[in-house]
């Protein structure tokens, strides 16, 4: 069973006389930063000087705002809440001659520390803190004296108390209302690629698509097809994130229980499992990883033909016009 910390396990004074650096005011960085704030640590938010509109809006909200290498000059941890694919640039070019020896390096993803994008000296700590919830509904949380679960994970433990320091800042977001659950870069990273590529994203989105042709295909109005395959998942995975798969079994009419129970294991057969061992192997030799960063390197040629490709389909012409039939959905 995982180790879990709750507010009992951690000490917010370890942040006492420190200084946060938040990199980043977007979805995870004005949550972070302002929950940060108001249980009392000293936090200074790092942007990029261009970005004018993201410095007003952290000064509206009352955020000590520096330039990236100013705001890593003397702080005792330096949180990594800006895109992935950035990281590195600023790491190199910003923080990694400006930071101070015996500071934290802290991550909400692992992808760059596990696969050695970017390489700390020993001399820090590494750490990753990593709400499983969007930014506003983080801070919605705190506001109402609740919190989101997070992870946590040790890389580097220079100072010897990395693991005490994470969990003081869990608790300054309010994670720890809720419970932190210990993991590490390697697992957290791949398990969070594996859930995007074959299922949260990926997956959901090809079988959404191979629903909406294959009914068309057959003669059926793309309007109903619509409906069928896409608008109502929001129903089923309603009911399966407030309470399991089982709960989803429990609501729905006996005819799709049958129907699912039957059929679903034809689709996801021994076959598309071993396509999925397939992907996370990718993932784990560190293949995906790769790819990724030529891709970008090589300015994304196929992500950009690709997204091209999705917002052509016609499940998403349908959409745009089934939509305005919903005025709930805003």
């Amino acid at each position: 069973m995982a180790k879990v910390y709750y507010d009992k396990d951690a000490d917010l004074s370890w942040l006492d006389g420190k200084t946060v650096a938040v990199l980043g005011y977007g979805n995870q960085g004005h949550a972070q930063a302002q929950n940060l704030k108001d249980s009392g640590v000293k936090v200074v938010v790092g942007l990029p000087k261009w970005d004018k509109k993201t410095w007003k809006i952290a000064k509206k909200d009352k955020m000590t705002v520096k330039e990236i290498r100013q705001a890593v000059k003397n702080a005792d941890v330096i949180v990594f809440l800006i895109p992935d694919m950035v990281q590195p640039d600023v790491y190199n070019n910003d923080v990694k001659d400006n930071m101070k020896e015996g500071c934290m390096l802290m991550f909400a993803h692992g992808f760059n520390i596990h696969y050695n994008q970017i390489v700390p000296p020993e001399t820090v700590d590494v750490t990753m803190i990593a709400p499983k919830a969007p930014g506003p509904l983080v801070r919605r949380m705190y506001l109402e004296g609740k919190g989101v679960p997070a992870l946590v994970a040790v890389e580097q433990n220079y100072t010897g108390n990395a693991l005490e320091i994470a969990l003081a800042y869990a608790k300054g977001i309010g994670s720890t209302r809720a419970g932190v659950i210990e993991t590490t870069f390697k697992e957290e990273t791949e398990t969070d690629l594996f859930g995007e590529q074959v299922d949260l994203c990926g997956g959901v989105a090809e079988m959404v698509k191979a629903t909406f042709d294959i009914l068309v295909e057959a003669g059926y109005q793309p309007e109903v097809a619509y409906f069928e395959a896409l608008h109502e998942l929001k129903l089923i995975i309603d009911l399966i994130y407030e309470g399991g798969i089982y709960n989803m079994w429990r609501a729905v009419s006996e005819t799709a229980k049958y129907g699912g129970m039957t059929r679903g294991k034809r689709i996801y057969n021994e076959a598309v499992k071993e396509e999925m061992r397939k992907i996370l192997k990718e993932i784990q030799t560190g293949e995906f990883a790769r790819e990724w960063i030529l891709e970008n390197k090589a300015g994304r040629p196929v992500y950009t033909k690709l997204l091209k490709m999705e917002r052509e389909h016609p499940i998403e012409k349908v959409g745009r016009e089934l939509r305005k039939m919903m005025p709930w959905l805003g």
